[in-house]
């Protein structure tokens, strides 16, 4: 595969931003520049609807730019979209054609409800989430989409958002009683032609877009919440509706100091955070969740894979690009590493050392299937001390389609060393913990180990393995069987009794390899 890399250029109504991807040679994509402009078009609308000649001349320079680093880049496409500002502008289709000119752009006015089908389309990539209700609170517009088992059922763009909403409603960025009672009722008003919002209760409302994700910054200062990401992060309406009040009776000056809260976002927060509120009391959604991704990720897939950009694995897919960001180890070996690690944990499942495994289900195949395909991810930047590498990577990265709690737990499976240094890594995060998960990773990093050490030639030796646990009167057996192995297992016979001393005391069982 060949490297690829496409610009994405998304002029909104509250910035404008550039994101470059890159399609690696060994398939994996990620991101490799970006840049933000604030733009505020629509505070900059004159009062007869227009975008005026200043204006234009601003963003046909930061277009410009935006090009110039595309190109320095060496992108092979560049999409650019303009959305709800210049929807809404009187002579909206005439700025385009003359950014166009200037900037040598071809951009493209995005419809509302096309807008909310690219938002879902980079949400549903990245999160493992079946039904829900996804909301966008843009600078200048709205969009809310109910989706039905990662399907999109209705949606629906209002032409009014964070910026214009401040701009109508605020004074000088507070919004008092009387504003906030005429904000509701006008958007209860325009809620009223599309009675499907009030159809699914129940169901998450999972925010992209600016205002939600200041929200979870704000939220995880106060919290001192110790996972630096906010995808997926959930937060209970109760939290939001308290965080609300207090930086609505918080003069701008104090508000510019508060936790977590970027300056930029001083007097947009409160009134885009009333149209949340507003719209999760309509749909009687059960949380808040966040998602990171949005417009431009899905942009971004609709140009990498036209003919199927929605994933149907969202994990897998995750763990894939994870790898094939970091392929220090060879994929046979990590492949055999997998297979052999998940055929232990079938086997010793419903043994009683394993119980406290048992709080985790199904998930624990899940976890040890993504840490088995990335424990060896940290060489990339160190091979001597790979483990403490390889949890620095997973502990900030986003692995899409995991909790936040699953991908800590994951981190510390794959970077397991011993039961003392697990439990030395976890405790930054013990607030996402709960009762049992250190002895849980323990385990599955245990055993992840013992099946790195049937394949330690890395040349797959062992095609087929027989495993049989069994408890004796003094000491149990884990009895290992290569059935005709390929080569030597000299070097898995020493790895074994090595990795095995640690198994031993968290599982009670000591690992025997033999030949059949």
């Amino acid at each position: 595969m060949n490297e690829q890399r496409i610009g994405i250029i998304d002029i909104g109504s509250n910035s404008i931003r550039l994101v470059v991807y890159e399609t690696t040679a060994t398939g994996a994509h990620r991101v490799i520049d970006g840049s933000k402009r604030p733009a505020r078009l629509s505070q900059r609308i004159t009062a007869d609807g227009r975008i005026d000649e200043e204006t234009v001349a601003e963003l046909a320079e930061t277009l410009r730019h935006f090009r110039m680093l595309c190109a320095h880049h060496g992108t092979s496409a560049v999409r650019a979209v303009a959305t709800a500002a210049m929807r809404n502008a009187v002579n909206g289709a005439e700025v385009l054609r003359s950014l166009g000119a200037e900037s040598g752009l071809d951009i493209e006015l995005l419809p509302g409800e096309e807008e909310a089908g690219y938002g879902f389309l980079g949400m549903v990539n990245t999160m493992d989430v079946r039904d829900g209700f996804l909301i966008d609170i843009g600078g200048g517009s709205t969009e809310i989409s109910l989706f039905k088992e990662r399907t999109l059922v209705q949606s629906v763009s209002f032409p009014f958002g964070c910026v214009n909403l401040a701009r109508s409603y605020a004074d000088r960025g507070m919004l008092g009683d009387d504003g906030l009672r005429r904000l509701e009722e006008m958007a209860l008003r325009a809620s009223e032609e599309h009675p499907w919002l009030r159809w699914s209760p129940g169901l998450p409302l999972i925010g992209v877009g600016g205002t939600i994700r200041a929200l979870a910054k704000i939220h995880q200062a106060v919290r001192h919440y110790p996972f630096p990401q906010t995808h997926n992060y959930a937060i209970p309406a109760e939290d939001a509706d308290r965080l609300f009040d207090t930086l609505r009776a918080m003069p701008l000056d104090k508000r510019r100091k508060f936790p977590g809260l970027s300056k930029d976002r001083v007097d947009l927060i409160v009134p885009g955070l009333a149209a949340l509120r507003l719209f999760r009391r309509l749909t009687g959604a059960a949380e808040y969740r966040v998602c990171a991704a949005g417009l431009r990720d899905g942009l971004f897939f609709s140009v990498q894979s036209p003919e199927r950009p929605r994933l149907d694995d969202v994990l897998g897919y995750s763990v894939r690009n994870t790898y094939a960001l970091y392929p220090e180890a060879p994929l046979p070996h990590v492949n055999q590493v997998n297979r052999l690690s998940l055929q232990l944990l079938e086997t010793l499942r419903g043994s009683a050392p394993g119980r406290p495994l048992e709080r985790l289900g199904d998930r624990a195949a899940k976890l040890l299937d993504a840490a088995s395909l990335l424990y060896r991810i940290g060489a990339s930047i160190d091979h001597a001390a790979y483990p403490k590498h390889t949890f620095y990577l997973l502990t900030n990265c986003s692995l899409n389609g995991m909790s936040h709690r699953e991908n800590v737990l994951t981190a510390a499976i794959a970077a397991f060393r011993s039961r003392s240094r697990c439990k030395s890594q976890l405790e930054p995060y013990a607030a996402l913990l709960e009762p049992g998960d250190v002895e849980a990773a323990a385990l599955l990093g245990s055993l992840l180990q013992l099946a790195a050490a049937l394949d330690r030639s890395e040349t797959q030796p062992i095609s087929r393995l027989e495993a049989e646990a069994s408890l004796g009167p003094e000491e149990g057996r884990l009895r290992l069987s290569a059935v005709r192995p390929s080569g030597s297992l000299a070097l898995e016979r020493q790895e074994v009794e090595e990795a095995g001393r640690e198994f031993a005391k968290l599982w009670g069982l000591q690992p025997e390899l033999s030949v059949r």
